[in-house]
């Protein structure tokens, strides 16, 4: 089992909403996820972004990869 770092779209349509979540890589995107670490917000003007970094840094340590559009966020966090 791979496990991944990725977003999950929830939110209206044209009105995005992301959670960053721990999931299975067969797994769908918006389907079954082991744990929700923060989220995502493009619609405001700054960015709103909320991360576990002690989660996310656990998940990593475990051996989860995180997607590039997860790890561009970690990296705009300074973790």
């Amino acid at each position: 089992m791979s496990v991944k770092i990725r977003l999950a779209r929830y939110g209206a349509k044209k009105k995005p909403f992301y959670r960053v979540v721990v999931a299975d890589s067969e797994s769908p995107r918006d389907g079954k996820y082991l744990e929700k670490v923060g989220t995502y917000n493009p619609l405001l003007d700054p960015v709103e972004v909320t991360l576990n970094s002690e989660r996310i840094k656990y998940w990593m340590d475990q051996g989860a990869i995180p997607s590039d559009t997860v790890k561009s966020l970690i990296k705009k966090e300074g973790m």
